[in-house]
């Protein structure tokens, strides 16, 4: 084995856990991605929402035998990093320690992960902070367009909601629901604990299993939420809404429901964000910036789901330019329906892309993450290989296929913010 060689391995553990190693030796770094599924906002009532980002933050300030200070006291007496975070889709607890230290992070991990107490004043202490922090967004127009169109495209779908909740869900939450919630999503078959660095498969199997091994799961089985095709879909009809603000700059966005990762459009959909608004040679920034001088910032994006995903397109303009920025970024959006990319278009794109993607596993916080992710996501550590193959693959007709399948008016949802 060279020096630059990865070895990866993945293991179930009797009591369901699944362990993925990424082996890379040459640093005596090791860092690990604790992954929950079925736990985050995707799994909240609506009455809730914010529960799991709140659960996040206490998560860590507190345990049956640790005390929020101690437990940061053991993080920082070895240089250590450790901390909770949530997702859409996925709860997720982050460490990164030299290899002499990593059984004793471990050990932490799985007290905070198990054992929480969620103290009272933490919660006040919590709640107080993320209501701050969502009536700061509310002054912040990205952060209100997005808002909207959010909730224009999923409607009462958990997706159409923050993470962070809203100010009276989040005041109505009590340390009662923490609990419930952490008993209900949290068991070990559920996890998938992702390490990469200094360490073999054996060694993170004995660790693992010395500090989870007594963890079974439950024998009652969670009911999951209902999935997005049971709830309300996009009406077959376009909607918009205008916020009033008074900002030096107009934020305009268009957004279409799209399908979610394990959809086999799923890399067209990937490519073609890339080609439409990734960087300085994007055709949106080429086009409305370069060209026209209408966009101080335009972009787009589409992220990754467990269940259906939003593409969205969106321009920060002047408001003297907002009518003819947002023609402007719709007249791009129909030019893909209605006009094929050249060949040589798509392959830039795919270079894009494809060396993006590599450029984003060089650490092995990169490495835990990324395979850790798959896995959680029911693609497994198998599509780190596949992705590049599927991208490689995608043609200029599946371009435009699926351009024509998705982006259509009927489904296009239109968010803006700023003067009227």
């Amino acid at each position: 084995m060279t020096q630059t060689q990865k070895y990866i391995h993945k293991t179930i553990l009797s009591n369901g856990i699944t362990l993925v190693v990424t082996e890379n030796p040459t640093t005596d770094i090791i860092a690990g991605k604790i992954f929950c599924r079925q736990a985050g906002s995707l799994w909240e009532a609506k009455h809730q929402a914010g529960l799991f980002h709140l659960l996040a933050s206490v998560m860590a300030k507190g345990t049956r035998n640790l005390s929020s200070l101690e437990i940061a006291e053991k993080v920082e007496s070895i240089g250590a990093a450790l901390g909770t975070d949530t997702s859409s889709d996925y709860f997720l607890v982050s460490m990164k320690t030299i290899t002499a230290d990593f059984p004793e992070i471990m050990a932490l991990a799985s007290e905070i992960l198990r054992f929480p107490s969620f103290p009272l004043d933490e919660i006040a202490l919590e709640k107080n902070i993320t209501i701050q922090n969502i009536l700061s967004q509310k002054e912040q127009p990205f952060n209100v367009a997005f808002s909207q169109l959010r909730q224009m495209i999923y409607g009462q779908h958990p997706y159409g909601f923050s993470l962070l909740g809203t100010e009276e869900t989040v005041a109505n939450l009590i340390q009662e629901d923490l609990r419930f919630y952490h008993q209900q999503h949290f068991r070990p078959d559920r996890l998938v604990i992702s390490l990469a660095g200094n360490i073999d498969l054996n060694s993170a199997v004995e660790v693992v299993e010395k500090v989870f091994g007594d963890w079974f799961p439950p024998e009652d089985a969670l009911i999951k939420i209902d999935s997005l095709e049971q709830r309300e879909l996009l009406s077959p009809k376009a909607r918009s809404h205008h916020t009033s603000q008074d900002t030096q700059q107009s934020i305009i966005m268009m957004g279409y429901l799209v399908p979610e990762m394990t959809h086999p459009d799923y890399p067209v959909l990937k490519l073609l964000s890339t080609y439409l608004g990734n960087g300085l040679s994007s055709r949106l920034f080429v086009e409305l910036r370069e060209k026209r001088g209408l966009a101080y910032d335009v972009s787009a994006f589409y992220p990754t789901r467990v269940d259906k995903s939003q593409f969205v397109v969106y321009m920060g303009t002047a408001p003297h330019n907002a009518d003819i920025a947002q023609e402007g970024l719709y007249n791009e959006i129909k030019r893909l329906r209605e006009n094929p990319l050249t060949t040589e278009e798509i392959q830039t794109a795919k270079n894009k892309l494809l060396g993006q993607y590599a450029l984003s596993k060089q650490t092995n916080g990169e490495f835990a993450q990324v395979f850790g992710w798959y896995e959680t996501l029911g693609l497994g550590i198998e599509y780190d290989n596949i992705f590049p193959q599927k991208i490689s693959s995608v043609t200029v007709e599946d371009i435009q296929r699926v351009a024509q399948e998705y982006l259509q008016d009927q489904f296009l949802c239109v968010s803006k913010v700023g003067p009227k």
